[in-house]
């Protein structure tokens, strides 16, 4: 295991070296996202659904039309 760690480490160093350090943003500074048209149409896509549970804590899509669609 330690072999393998070490190779990481090495490898980390190598790409640290060809693409720089790593970025440090400040952790308290809010994430923008920013919804692309593919993004748009998979929320739409996915609108058709709820997501049930059954009594074990399983969690299921069903099709709003076969719930009746008041969900």
């Amino acid at each position: 295991m330690a072999h393998a760690l070490k190779g990481f480490m090495g490898l980390t160093d190598r790409l640290r070296f060809v693409f720089g350090p790593a970025t440090r943003l400040d952790a308290d500074t809010p994430v923008v996202h920013r919804h692309d048209e593919f993004e748009q149409a998979s929320e739409e896509d996915l609108s058709h659904f709820v997501v049930e549970s059954d009594s074990t804590g399983h969690h299921y899509a069903v099709r709003r039309e076969d719930t009746g669609g008041t969900r």
